[in-house]
């Protein structure tokens, strides 16, 4: 990676050179501020104000540049303005086109001064997390909360840009009535939807979308995939993209998480009817669910490295495996093997694709619609969860073709077999090979799954301890591809994790909570899910058609609480709050749902789900968005990667989670419910303690 303070050098106006942020300055003041504080020679409260002091000489030279520039872009407007009204008196053809030019001429230098002030935004935004990294003070709160809103703040402008917004909106609307059919009454306030797609807006839009950082449902969907954009692509870069990318490969590529999702839950309603038909307990079920989560482990780390060369064959394997692990699940009932049912089971988790999912999604994809295309991977895997139960749900029937039983035990497997066989067949007809450079030979270009994003920085940034340790320093100097004196970073400190013990060394203490988090929340989830078939048939008595509808109702709910949490929650509090409160209502939900008398209601356990369900969901969602903020730029590449740590600690949790429920069957079926909840709210307690000590110290 290039480092930051090289890159804003090259990148740099030359004529604008003396306006923008003075990085190298402000990273030498901050080494300074540690090494004077460490002597005794200062003390923090005047670091802070002398460092405040910086930040707003720095912020008003931005500002007042930024602001006689869009003044002399408006007066030009203006005179393009008044010749286009000329025009409409006397039309012109070639005045026409004339203007035409002249306003795409203006746009073009509006995007200079666009990318002037997202250079500047983001320099802004990696001095803030190095000064809160080096300190552990809680600086970029303060200064955002103090300058925000108050009535002389120039901060505002570099970050909301509303002023550039209606410049944008002028060049737009004037671009829009010169196109051919001048006669329409329309314009783009009664259809904003009119298919008007001049180049330079599309530009402009795309610029503004890159320099708007503020949370919204897409932002912080596409943000639960860990799979981060560069924060100064290169034109190189975005062509480089538009040449793999290829529409109908993306779709087939969202189209296998959907399914791999349908075929993770699919014979949860299921699977201790299954158990008991081979002549096993109910509670084996939590084996057969957790077999698949078992043969992830291992085959997260082999896809993750196979996607180093490619994306289609990896594909084809997981369909092929996949195939043949759904065919061996139905056979088991006919072949009375309860050992064929757990290969099979192992065959699907062989079978997972999702780290070439994310890859192929950080890889191939412009950069433009990345978001969008992470947004759609959560997306589709959420409604594979909730599909996967509710079409086991359907499955109420009960026949012979030959040898073959299909029943509501063995139909999950045959129709996914089947919906692999037709996805096969796609996958080898329609998916297109995108030129895939190895990591060796591509360096420069972050392929990444997971990187340090400092999107939502400046707002909600995490913090490492006071003074830090020389190892600590290194990461804080070299964690975002970058150096002081802007020198390069030595080429150790660039190179991905060769392993998953060199990638665990590369996690902040702060990571390691996050990690922890992760495994409650998903140890929680499987907990509910696995075992909510055996648990609701001896308490209850419900049909499988029940707890299917009952378990996609659960699943349905993870996009609307995302709307809500990214849309609005977000907005009104720190992640660090909502991170706090959800694990709080998860360890809630878990005690609700303990039986602690001899009557067990339908109303208790339902509510004590949703809780649960729900609040793991919100805390799932905020600890991926902070998590992708601050992980090393060292596991954004390669192999061993943040998302690959992250992976491989929620399936690690349900491994466990599916086993406890195997385990404390042998207790018997009145005592499974309190003996698994007990590892539940152990760990959700423990996470919260975590919590609150590592951020507690951070401040």
């Amino acid at each position: 990676m290039v480092a930051f303070g090289k890159k804003l050098k090259e990148r740099q106006i030359q004529e604008w050179q003396g306006y923008y942020i003075n990085y190298k300055l402000m990273k030498k003041k901050v080494r300074q501020y540690a090494q004077q504080i460490e002597v005794g020679t200062l003390d923090r409260r005047h670091v802070l104000k002398d460092f405040s002091r910086m930040l707003d000489n720095q912020i008003e030279k931005i500002v007042l540049f930024l602001l006689e520039q869009q003044g002399l872009l408006a007066s030009r407007i203006a005179k393009l303005n008044e010749q286009q009204e000329a025009l409409e008196q006397q039309p012109d053809i070639a005045q026409i086109t004339q203007l035409r030019e002249a306003y795409r001429e203006a746009g073009q230098d509006l995007l200079k001064l666009l990318f002037f002030v997202e250079i500047n935004a983001i320099g802004l935004r990696k001095i803030l997390k190095k000064f809160d990294k080096r300190f552990g003070y809680r600086f970029t709160d303060y200064y955002v909360k103090t300058r925000a809103n108050h009535p002389y703040s120039l901060l505002q402008q570099v970050f909301k840009h509303v002023g550039l917004g209606a410049v944008i909106g002028a060049i737009s609307r004037n671009l829009h009535e010169l196109q051919e059919h001048q006669g329409s009454y329309l314009s783009i306030y009664d259809q904003p939807a009119l298919p008007f797609q001049d180049p330079v807006v599309d530009s402009l839009k795309a610029a503004v979308d890159r320099l708007s950082h503020s949370t919204n449902f897409l932002n912080f969907l596409a943000q639960h995939a860990l799979i981060m954009q560069e924060e100064l692509p290169t034109t190189t870069e975005e062509r480089a993209d538009d040449q793999k990318y290829h529409f109908m490969s993306l779709t087939l590529n969202l189209v296998n998480t959907f399914l791999y999702m349908v075929n993770t839950y699919i014979i949860v309603p299921t699977a201790d009817d299954y158990s008991t038909m081979l002549g096993a307990p109910a509670t084996v079920c939590g084996v057969v669910i957790g077999a698949m989560a078992v043969a992830q482990v291992f085959s997260s780390v082999y896809f993750s490295a196979w996607s180093n060369k490619s994306y289609f064959r990896p594909l084809v394997f997981s369909s092929v495996v996949l195939l043949v692990g759904n065919v061996m699940y139905a056979m088991a009932l006919d072949c009375r093997s309860i050992t064929l049912l757990l290969v099979g089971r192992l065959f699907c988790g062989f079978g997972s694709a999702r780290a070439v999912n994310r890859r192929y999604i950080s890889d191939c994809v412009p950069l433009r619609i990345r978001m969008q295309a992470s947004a759609g991977f959560v997306s589709a895997s959420a409604l594979g969860m909730a599909c996967g139960p509710a079409l086991a749900g359907l499955l109420q029937t009960n026949f012979k073709i030959y040898k073959f039983t299909f029943n509501q035990v063995t139909l999950p497997g045959w129709v996914m077999a089947v919906g692999w066989l037709i996805y096969l067949i796609l996958l080898w007809i329609t998916f297109r090979e995108p030129s895939h450079e190895t990591e060796d030979n591509n360096v420069s270009q972050d392929n990444a799954v997971t990187g340090p994003g400092e999107n939502d920085v400046l707002e909600r940034g995490l913090k490492q301890p006071l003074l830090l340790s020389s190892e600590g320093k290194q990461e804080d100097e070299n964690g975002d591809g970058e150096c002081d004196e802007s020198e390069e970073a030595p080429e150790e400190s660039r190179r991905p994790a060769t392993s998953i013990v060199s990638a665990y060394r590369l996690l902040t203490p702060s990571v390691k909570v996050q990690l922890l988090i992760y495994f409650m929340l998903k140890y929680a989830m499987e907990i509910l899910l696995s075992e909510s078939s055996v648990i609701t048939t001896y308490y209850f008595g419900w049909s499988t058609s029940t707890v299917a509808i009952f378990l996609a109702c659960l699943g349905l709910t993870v996009l609307p609480v995302n709307i809500i949490v990214g849309s609005y929650i977000s907005n009104m509090f720190e992640d660090r709050q909502i991170l706090l409160a959800s694990e709080i209502m998860v360890c809630l939900g878990v005690l609700l749902s303990f039986k602690f008398v001899n009557a067990y209601t339908v109303p208790q356990y339902v509510c004590s789900g949703l809780i649960m369900f729900v609040s793991a969901e919100v805390l799932e969602g905020v600890n991926l968005s902070l998590l992708s903020r601050v992980m090393s730029s060292r596991l954004s590449r390669g192999t061993y990667n943040g998302g690959l740590l992250s992976t491989e600690a929620g399936t690690i949790a349900r491994v466990i989670a599916d086993a406890t429920i195997t385990l404390a069957g042998y207790l018997g079926q009145s005592r499974l419910l309190n003996a698994t909840l007990i590892p539940s709210l152990f760990i959700s307690v423990a996470s919260i303690i975590a919590t609150c000590f590592t951020y507690n110290s951070l401040y």
